[in-house]
């Protein structure tokens, strides 16, 4: 990947602010469409998801490696710290900024097209097995990305992380968040989609646990294969 930094992090601000208008806005839409019906609205809101990320992740992979995710970028600095392949800290710290302000600027943007107010959420999520569904969900999309990348597989992330998390809205009780950029962001939209203020922290520890957790995994799983930047 030999993008410089400020086009890395266009990129990864872009996307942040699609996926979570992707979810936010089709959260919306299923509510609108399927008032009577939470599972439908489930369905409408996890496909648009699965083919939403994995057209995302084709579209920026190639400039910044399609983070979107501050708990991505802090797995891909800590895994390719040896070899000299992943992230610095400072890109971390730069990258998590954009992933945020995006996270942000795409909640927004779905209110907008929704015309729905801007508003603060006020669906509280943190119980104690939404937390563990975080960890879950959060421990597996570590491992699939960097099992993909370092098995020589990285052409299937797209496809791949689509369709890990359209099954994990599924089966995790929290809706696999998985992502604190996204966490944060879907606390500006008082909708189907929405997170309470209060529910944030529990939800980004839970998924900083789940990502140490998938390091760990992939050093045991994948110890000796050398890291390759996505």
């Amino acid at each position: 990947m030999n993008s410089s930094l400020p086009r890395r992090l266009l990129a990864e601000l872009l996307g942040t602010a699609l996926l979570v208008a992707v979810v936010v806005g089709s959260g919306i839409a299923a509510q609108q469409l399927s008032p009577d019906d939470v599972g439908l609205q489930l369905l409408e809101n996890s496909l648009a998801t699965v083919f939403g990320l994995a057209a995302l992740i084709l579209m920026f992979g190639p400039v910044s490696g399609a983070h979107f995710n501050p708990a991505v970028s802090l797995a891909d600095w800590f895994l390719g710290r040896r070899p000299g392949t992943g992230l610095s800290l400072p890109e971390v710290g730069a990258y998590s900024i954009a992933q945020i302000l995006g996270a942000i600027g795409g909640a927004a943007l779905a209110n907008v097209m929704f015309d729905v107010d801007q508003a603060i959420s006020t669906k509280d999520r943190a119980t104690g097995g939404h937390l563990v569904a975080e960890i879950v969900a959060t421990a597996g999309l570590i491992v699939l990305i960097f099992a993909l990348v370092r098995s020589d597989r990285g052409a299937l992330v797209a496809p791949a992380v689509g369709g890990y998390i359209g099954a994990a809205y599924w089966f995790t009780s929290s809706t696999s968040f998985a992502n604190p950029a996204v966490t944060i962001g879907r606390v500006f939209s008082d909708t189907f989609a929405g997170i309470a203020p209060g529910s944030v922290a529990p939800f980004v520890l839970a998924q900083l646990v789940g990502a140490a957790l998938g390091v760990l995994l992939i050093l045991a799983l994948y110890p000796a294969v050398e890291v390759r930047r996505r």
